[in-house]
């Protein structure tokens, strides 16, 4: 058995230089079950948003920030090959300490999620994002999004500094900083960590097309 360590030992290093490849993703996530689902009223669920269908071939999970500018230069790009391949989109929140706003943001979109919004702030914020980002009452712009999505006002301010809000944001952290993620965006297509390069918009489509060939069943 001790013939086979140097390769395995390889192997293991090889996914970690991935930020989280395959073995080490499935690896991690397995050890800590309450990342992957949690329970309300009996039933287990999905702990991020989730956008198209379960069954989809292809799973594509992003770790963003909405004040990342190239989280915003990815996020139509993702709605668009989204549309076209029906993938299964999750967005996870990991606001970075560098950007001023980008906690708030995220509150401001958990917030629109209780009120069942999400999607449509998220895209809100990062079509917004250059006149926010540069706000000195980011807070207020993002009630006046909560006004435009027609949500209940009173309650979005409550709910932007609510246990609910803040313990998602926490859960998602979590998960990522578990996994390996340390900036944004970060992104796995069934679970493979996709590389920084093809993380640029001119490249991405590239990277989703080949997730959704090879996971098609062979003729």
């Amino acid at each position: 058995m001790r013939r086979y360590a140097p390769f395995l030992i390889v192997g293991l290093v090889a996914a970690i230089a991935v930020g989280g490849g395959t073995i080490f993703y499935r690896t991690k996530v397995a050890a800590h079950p309450q990342l992957r689902i949690s329970k309300d009223a009996g039933e287990t669920k999905e702990t991020g948003h989730v956008l198209g269908p379960a069954d989809s071939p292809v799973t594509l999970e992003e770790f963003g920030d909405f004040q990342c500018p190239p989280c915003g230069k990815l996020s139509e790009p993702i709605n668009q090959l989204q549309k076209q391949y029906n993938l299964r989109v999750i967005f996870r929140e990991f606001p970075l300490a560098m950007h001023a706003h980008a906690r708030e943001a995220a509150c401001a979109a958990e917030a629109a999620g209780l009120q069942g919004r999400f999607w449509q702030m998220h895209d809100l914020l990062f079509k917004e994002q250059a006149v926010w980002s540069n706000a000195p009452d980011a807070r207020a712009l993002f009630s006046a999004y909560a006004g435009m999505l027609q949500l209940n006002l009173d309650q979005f301010k409550r709910d932007m500094d609510s246990e609910p809000v803040l313990r998602q944001i926490e859960t998602d952290q979590q998960r990522g900083a578990i996994i390996g993620v340390k900036t944004t965006p970060t992104v796995f297509l069934n679970n493979q960590a996709v590389p920084p390069d093809k993380l640029m918009p001119e490249n991405f489509a590239g990277a989703v097309e080949a997730a959704v060939k090879s996971a098609k069943p062979s003729s």
